[in-house]
């Protein structure tokens, strides 16, 4: 893992194979950037270039902005990759003296994130030769020795958190980008039980015999047809005097072939990603575990296959869910919903104060918000807002979905109590989150939010900080969320 560290000491002074400095909205007027170099390269300030005989990478930037720099971490270190450089350094010299450490931060997230590349099945690997990237902290010439040393600090404590969480995004990857025929329902549950050793979580696994118990006889249909058996994964963190608990549900399906309502292939070939939902809360469980947070926390992975064979569910079926809701099958490619309503009903019997669940639900979601955002939806428009705030200040694009009584219509059923699929094109992410809605309890309305992060959770073509495939959409802002939600716990007590 790329080693990240912040020093006292000047710039100049920190010896390294390589700078890097930017070149802020198109200015070459600073002490660090050679002016002729870039101006008989006919610099066009597009993309990152390197001096070679001075060994500095310019990186240009529009704005000195949390967003840009967290892009320009993972393309300084995206571009070092290609050059047999070891070391680099940099300086965060133009920031203004009442700067805090956000802009800092954001260009070290993105430098570990950009770091990222699932290169498990290549034969032939390219290892970059980047090992470390060295930070300046003396910013500023009339800094005094006392107020650099407390920058040091205060940004090293922040650097620790950095590493918890994008450890806890690229495991994320790793599990999202592992193919189908190894990451199977029974390999998930296996995963998340030795990836929590040592740790202060704890690992219950509901295998199919369990699930009927609990008469899940929507999430047992939607298995029903896989060689590979269901598994509910219930990973719990549970601390001292805790301050709320709070309950995340993932759909975790290893892989969806649409079943009888058979996807067309082009559709099928990114189907692996279909379980980042429940990925993302084995992530943000990891990430809170590191951190302490003073929160009960509860993780309900719902992992299973969506196949197809002579014992597939079909469309026409009516099932019977946990909550004892029957649903009509209009169509056995909303498959998501099923799992989902089954563990959210096991979810909410735990009694939480916020329950969130995230899910690669609905291909309306991406042409309503496009392939960056997520969508969020619920009852509660304050929880809304303040997930909304939480996503946006980690740095993940999500926007809000409104419910209205309108889209409920379109999932009605003239023979069960739901349908599992609206009777219109239009406005399908709504009427998804609303059929997740109908098994939600009147007691757990507002204390519940649906996040579908259909869009940015694998990547065709590389954006921002994601590389291609797996981006660990989820992660960051479920982390900040908690994060928050225990600040402001805090702040009421005292």
């Amino acid at each position: 893992m790329l080693k990240i560290s912040a020093h006292k000491e000047s710039f100049t002074s920190i010896k390294a194979d390589v700078a890097i400095v930017f070149v802020i909205n198109k200015n070459t007027k600073h002490k660090w950037i050679d002016q002729k170099f870039l101006h008989d390269l006919a610099y066009q300030h597009k993309s990152p270039v390197l001096h070679q005989q001075a060994k500095t990478l310019y990186i240009p930037l529009g704005s000195l902005e949390v967003d840009s720099m967290r892009e320009a971490g993972a393309t300084a270190v995206k571009t070092l990759k290609s050059y047999p450089f070891k070391s680099a350094k940099i300086g965060f010299y133009t920031l203004p003296k009442s700067s805090d450490t956000s802009i800092m931060a954001a260009f070290t997230l993105g430098a570990l994130l950009g770091d990222y590349s699932f290169d498990t099945f290549l034969s032939k690997k390219q290892p970059s030769s980047l090992r470390e990237i060295l930070i300046s902290l003396e910013s500023y010439d009339t800094d005094s020795a006392g107020a650099t040393k407390e920058r040091v600090q205060d940004f090293s404590k922040q650097l620790d958190e950095i590493k918890i969480i994008t450890k806890s995004v690229n495991i994320t990857r790793d599990l999202v980008n592992t193919p189908p025929q190894i990451a199977t329902p029974k390999y998930l549950a296996n995963y998340a039980q030795d990836l929590i050793k040592g740790t202060n979580l704890s690992c219950k696994i509901l295998k199919k015999q369990e699930l009927k118990k609990e008469k899940m006889g929507a999430y047992l249909a939607v298995a029903k047809a896989s060689s590979k058996s269901p598994r509910l994964i219930h990973l719990s963190y549970k601390p001292k005097n805790p301050q709320k608990k709070v309950v995340l549900v993932g759909k975790g399906l290893t892989y969806d072939s649409g079943g009888l309502s058979l996807k067309p292939s082009d559709y099928m070939t990114t189907m692996k990603a279909d379980k980042s939902g429940g990925c993302a809360v084995l992530g943000i469980m990891l990430a809170a575990e590191k951190l302490g947070l003073p929160l009960e926390i509860h993780g309900i992975i719902g992992a299973c296959e969506n196949m197809i064979g002579g014992n597939a569910y079909k469309p026409d079926d009516v099932l019977i869910s946990r909550e004892g809701k029957s649903i009509e099958i209009g169509n056995t490619d909303a498959e998501g919903r099923l799992v989902l309503a089954d563990c959210l009903s096991y979810a909410q019997d735990l009694d939480p104060d916020v329950l969130i669940d995230f899910a690669t639900l609905t291909g309306a979601c991406v042409v309503g918000l496009g392939e960056y955002t997520s969508g969020v939806m619920g009852y509660n428009q304050k929880l809304q807002l303040d997930f909304t705030q939480s996503a946006l200040d980690s740095g993940e694009l999500v926007a809000i979905l409104p419910f209205n009584r309108h889209i409920k219509k379109l999932i009605e059923s003239k023979i069960a109590d739901v349908s599992n699929v609206s009777s219109s094109r239009y406005g399908g992410a709504i009427s998804a989150g609303m059929f997740l809605g109908e098994f939600i309890r009147e007691s757990y309305k507002d204390k519940w939010l649906h996040i579908d992060i259909a869009g940015p959770a694998f990547v065709a073509k590389e954006w921002d900080i994601n590389p291609y495939g797996a981006s660990g959409a989820g992660v960051r802002m479920g982390v900040r969320f908690l994060q928050d939600i225990s600040k402001i716990s805090k702040a009421r007590k005292q």
